[in-house]
């Protein structure tokens, strides 16, 4: 019915001063059926979306994924001069757990398709979103930081989330966390139990 009134408004209008001049492309009409607004429509046309991103977007729009965060990450993708490509990753963002506004936020380092991989297998282990895209910051900064089973294995000694964190922002690597794991475990089978360490919460 959308698609019906749009065709059938700017087949009309050309004849009224200010009214459509041409009739809805293939792109309009797709983006419409996707459900977009025309405010958002017209975002996505001024920011010359090819065919393929069109396919992303209409994809993702599919996926429950709101209007305003699908032109968002468009517009981010061209920002870095590049067509918007990511739409499987994230979807699987989405279905692990993260918010948009935490995927807009992967999507600003620029490798959200090379860090979605990580990020879900982080959540997997029981981490909070906010601690994963922290550690996917730093590895996207280059800087030292833990691997995703390390991580479970740190958590799995009795460590939590913040305790682990803390670890993180210390530039913890996999070596050092390998040692405290050891650590732990040795203590853990002395005395039954492990001791929390770092500051109560």
């Amino acid at each position: 019915m959308r698609k019906l009134l749009l065709i059938l408004i700017c087949a009309i209008l050309p004849v009224i001063p200010g009214g459509c001049k041409k009739a809805p492309t293939k792109t309009d009409i797709l983006l419409d059926q996707a459900g977009l607004p025309y405010e958002r429509i017209q975002e996505l046309r001024e920011l010359k979306v090819s065919d393929m991103e069109v396919e992303e977007v209409v994809k993702l729009r599919q996926a429950g994924i709101s209007d305003a965060t699908v032109v968002a990450l468009v517009r981010e993708a061209h920002s870095r001069v590049h067509p918007f490509s990511s739409g499987n990753a994230v979807i699987n963002l989405s279905h692990a757990g993260f918010s948009e506004s935490d995927i807009l936020e992967l999507s600003a380092t620029d490798r959200i398709e090379t860090l979605s991989l990580d990020a879900v297998t982080l959540r997997l282990t029981g981490l909070s979103s906010a601690i994963v895209i922290r550690v996917l910051h730093r590895t996207a900064q280059g800087l030292p930081t833990l691997s995703g089973p390390m991580i479970g294995e740190l958590k799995n000694t009795g460590l939590s989330d913040p305790q682990i964190l803390e670890r993180i922002n210390g530039g913890m690597t996999d070596a050092v966390a390998a040692k405290e794991v050891a650590q732990r475990k040795r203590s853990r089978n002395k005395t039954g139990f492990v001791r929390h360490s770092g500051r109560a919460r």
